[in-house]
């Protein structure tokens, strides 16, 4: 623990004391060249207490928007930890630019030209306030945008993710020779992007002339707007078309967006016909992707498709352990345990979990607890037991499956309805305090024998069922959102 973080005490809760502290965290967190790139050009433009706003700026457009997307979240927690107030984030330019994009309090945007090519109209439904004329991004020189952190030694592994990891090993050591494309999907935060980031840092590390590419699917929406607005499109494709490796995240955002899709698809088919290697990510299966071409949806088909699911239990408090200790403050099993039993859904989850209660005990100066995990997590907890109660859950199975409630309560028996009130009473068992004869109960006076085996029976399918996984997860992230 630094000297900073035990002298802060109530008395030094400042603006200056906080921005010292995150700068501190960060500097720690992060390796030298991402601190000095990222972090250290910002600066703490403004800190409203009483309004919960924090105003950082950064020197120019691209570093705004990049540390926006990257760092964002990382900022409001180590500000609501320092000062035990969640805060809203505010972007600015250097230069006193209009807020980014992505914040509640952004300004309007200038205003727009009357007409607008395809390629702009698909931009501006991505990111009506984006600016469209900077300098291009598509050169050939090093953009691979690996997050070094990402790699096969920090991703902890489970049942939930070890077909989708080992493909990706495989596909480390052999790019554009198997598994070409290889698509990933699942649910946010299980750790797709982590996986790709390894992939393409495990090929660097082998080739470090590999010309690797990781990107946002947002942001290749914006090449192609740019590549369109600076009459760039020679450049455009000569930069795409010869990547060694293109790692394209969350796909799902091309939807409805024609043209950006058919300068994927020629990328996309240039790309296999030189051998490299395409790895794309999505949070939904590539058949029910909604607003794709099917053209396109049959590329992505013909490799290998993996999901990634949500983590069991002892994976979740795996992944606890191995952070908290990274961090250097050991957690043990039993607190590890208490915040994996609470917190289900994903990787992201657990991680702003992680950092909640250690921010609570370098503040406090206390060991890491029960009671301890419990105090920093109040405000989590309390959302969660208000929120998913057994009626919820019903009526979200209910929703999902296209049936009643009233069918949750009824005696009625055909498949329709008897699985979906199965996986409710799995998911009642799963996410409250609820014992199984008040699950019964619940359920139209059932039995607590009705109620265990229809836990035991969703238990086993789900070992070998990942489109049961997949359903069960959605629901969960609606029952959360």
């Amino acid at each position: 623990m630094s000297n900073l973080e035990n002298n802060i005490t109530l008395s030094s809760l400042s603006p200056l004391g906080f921005w010292d502290h995150a700068t501190a965290t960060l500097l720690r967190e992060l390796s030298p060249q991402q601190f000095k790139t990222w972090i250290q050009p910002l600066k703490l433009n403004g800190l409203d207490e009483s309004e919960c706003l924090l105003t950082i700026s950064a020197p120019n457009r691209f570093k705004l928007d990049w540390t926006k997307k990257t760092f964002s979240d990382r900022f409001q927690e180590l500000a609501q930890g320092y000062f035990g107030k969640p805060f809203t984030l505010l972007f600015v330019l250097d230069d006193g630019g209009s807020p980014s994009a992505a914040s509640p309090l952004a300004t309007a945007p200038a205003s727009r030209p009357q007409e607008v090519n395809a390629a702009a109209s698909d931009y501006l439904q991505a990111a009506p306030e984006a600016e469209l004329g900077e300098s291009s991004a598509f050169e050939l020189e090093d953009h691979s945008k690996l997050n070094p952190m990402l790699t096969f030694e920090t991703f902890v592994t489970g049942k939930a993710n070890q077909l989708a990891r080992a493909a990706s090993i495989q596909v480390a050591h052999n790019p554009g020779t198997s598994y070409n494309p290889m698509f990933l999907y699942g649910g946010v935060g299980l750790g797709k992007t982590h996986l790709i980031h390894a992939i393409g840092n495990h090929l660097l590390k082998e080739k470090p002339n590999a010309r690797i590419r990781y990107i946002h699917a947002e942001q290749y929406v914006s090449d192609v707007v740019r590549a369109y607005q600076q009459k760039a499109f020679d450049r455009f494709k000569r930069y795409y078309h010869s990547l060694d490796l293109l790692l394209i995240d969350d796909i799902q955002f091309f939807s409805g967006k024609s043209r950006t899709q058919e300068e994927f698809f020629y990328a996309f088919e240039a790309l296999l016909g030189n051998r490299a290697q395409v790895i794309i990510t999505s949070d939904t299966y590539p058949k029910e992707m909604a607003g794709i071409d099917d053209r396109l949806i049959s590329r992505f088909d013909s490799g290998l498709t993996v999901a990634i699911e949500p983590p069991e239990l002892e994976m979740r408090v795996a992944i606890l352990m191995k952070k908290a200790a990274a961090e250097g403050i050991p957690m043990s099993e039993d607190v590890a345990f208490f915040v994996a039993k609470h917190l289900r859904s994903n990787v992201r989850e657990l991680e702003g979990a992680l950092r909640k209660i250690l921010a609570f005990v370098r503040f406090h100066g206390r060991d890491v607890t029960i009671d301890v995990a419990r105090a920093a997590l109040k405000d989590l907890l309390s959302i969660q037991n208000r929120q998913i109660s057994v009626e919820n859950i019903q009526k979200s199975v209910a929703d999902f499956y296209n049936i009643k409630v009233a069918d949750m309560y009824s005696k009625r028996r055909p498949a329709n309805i008897a699985r979906p009130r199965q996986i409710a009473m799995f998911m009642a068992k799963e996410l409250t305090q609820k014992s199984l004869p008040e699950i019964g109960e619940l359920f139209g006076g059932r039995d607590h024998t009705t109620v265990l085996h229809a836990v035991r029976k969703i238990t086993e399918e789900r070992a070998h069922d990942n489109q049961l996984n997949h359903e069960i997860h959605v629901i969960e992230q609606t029952l959360k959102a």
